[in-house]
């Protein structure tokens, strides 16, 4: 809620092996670090690794949007960028990730049938389209992989 502190910080170090932390304007992404971002502001990335913070209408009913999120991080980092798309119960996100790809990053989307809610995948797929699909077992063993290489 827009009124509150997020717990999402808490709650996601708490199965997470990097750091996670709430994101603050003008901060600079760091290599290892998981950035939620604060509640009732848009995350956005800017081109030379810094992330902002936005107080725009919201989008499609969001604040933070990830349609955002996914264009401003494509603009930054395009072929260098991957973006994944999980759960939720909106379209959220399929606008986003359609600037990913078509500014030639990667998009891996998680498997609808495993989706606790299937909205937001059925919506990328749809829209944008995947590079992977997957189950979030394979896409944790994938993002290894990647780190390992």
């Amino acid at each position: 809620p827009p009124n509150r502190t997020s717990l999402l910080p808490v709650l996601f170090a708490h199965y997470c092996a990097l750091a996670v932390k709430e994101a603050e304007d003008k901060e600079p992404l760091r290599p290892g670090t998981v950035y939620v971002g604060p509640p009732d502001y848009h995350l956005l990335v800017e081109p030379g690794g810094l992330l902002s913070l936005s107080c725009d209408a919201p989008l499609n009913f969001s604040r933070p949007s990830l349609d955002l999120l996914f264009e401003s991080a494509a603009l930054a980092y395009r072929e260098r960028l991957l973006a994944i798309q999980l759960t939720g119960a909106s379209a959220d996100g399929a606008d986003g990730l359609t600037t990913v790809r078509r500014l030639g990053g990667c998009v891996w989307v998680q498997d609808p049938d495993e989706a606790q809610a299937s909205i937001m995948p059925l919506a990328a797929i749809r829209q944008a389209g995947a590079d992977k699909v997957a189950r979030l077992s394979g896409m944790a063993e994938s993002l290894a992989g990647l780190m390992e290489g």
